[in-house]
């Protein structure tokens, strides 16, 4: 039976990517994706999901427009890794399908609610309207199969200040809420997929189609392949979403290691800091499974196989 999935989300190129993912895997039935602001302002998220679904020949799929600012924070966006409206160098076709009527955080409450002990949440953006669905409807915690989330930097430099990651960042106290909520949570951090590269050799393995598909995908990893060249050197795209949208039907491309972790909500020196009680210092029960480990190579290969399948059901002539 296949896994049914909640995806919330800041559309953002890996963010796209990991929709594709969701849409073009039979483990996975998507329910809904939710969006809140992050790495493009919550229009532009909304606005850019519709478009991915409807690219992937699903424009009946539900996009949910959730909440647009952090709890406390001023917003933050990353043009400079997404680009201006979030896509990079794509462009996509404006799809005609309006978001729902419901608001993103009340969809989460809902399908959780009514599928008790059978959503798999997949949180790859700013935790805001997680949080704020724990605040509206604390049973969810206990309600909730699984949650995955993309975030945090433990043990290696942040990639939006030195200590802290995006997702983290631009929301601290939605993911301290989160944290300390008791949902049942596999923590994926930047330390892991930071070195989940998609290589400009995938994308052109992915050009041999001619598919809008494959022309999305290499017009939005070009512009983060040169963030990634730019301003950590690195020889590939980081795809931290679609890693973690992975874990719900690969558990076993991670190792885990229960672990108590805990973020910096105080300082603006620190802000967004993520702290893993190694040690156990604290005495805390560990409230994540942390992903120590990761199958990078067997995983990019399910995802590249996976974009050929879905570029193959959209070949063009």
């Amino acid at each position: 039976m296949a896994h049914r999935v909640v995806l919330d989300t800041d559309p953002g190129i890996d963010d796209s990517l990991a929709i594709l993912l969701a849409l073009a895997s039979p483990e996975i039935e998507l329910a809904g994706v939710s969006v809140t602001g992050g790495n493009c302002p919550l229009d532009n998220g909304v606005h850019n999901a519709l478009n991915v679904v409807a690219l992937a020949g699903q424009p009946e799929l539900p996009v949910y427009s959730g909440v647009a600012l952090p709890l406390l924070r001023p917003p933050l966006t990353a043009p400079e890794t997404h680009g201006d409206a979030g896509l990079g160098h794509a462009h996509l076709p404006t799809s005609e399908v309006p978001p729902a009527d419901e608001h993103g955080v009340d969809m989460i409450i809902r399908e959780i609610t009514a599928h008790p002990g059978e959503i798999t949440l997949v949180a790859v953006a700013p935790l805001t309207n997680v949080a704020l669905a724990i605040r509206k409807e604390p049973r969810i915690v206990e309600a909730v199969r699984h949650v995955i989330i993309m975030g945090g930097a433990l043990r290696v430099d942040g990639n939006t200040t030195p200590l802290a990651e995006f997702n983290f960042y631009v929301d601290p106290h939605a993911a301290s809420i989160v944290l300390h909520s008791g949902m049942p949570i596999t923590l994926l951090p930047w330390d892991i997929t930071k070195d989940i590269l998609l290589t400009q050799e995938a994308i052109d393995q992915l050009l041999q189609i001619s598919s809008p598909v494959s022309t999305f995908i290499a017009d939005a990893a070009r512009f983060y392949i040169d963030f990634h060249l730019t301003h950590f050197g690195f020889a590939g795209c980081s795809i931290n979403d679609p890693a973690a949208l992975a874990l719900v039907f690969r558990p076993d491309l991670a190792t885990i290691t229960p672990l108590f972790v805990d973020i910096e909500t105080t300082s603006e020196v620190t802000m967004g800091k993520t702290i893993g009680d190694f040690r156990n210092e604290s005495g805390h029960p560990h409230n994540v499974q942390l992903v120590t480990a990761f199958d990078s190579e067997s995983f990019l290969q399910i995802f590249v196989s996976r974009m050929e399948m879905l570029a193959d059901r959209t070949r063009t002539a």
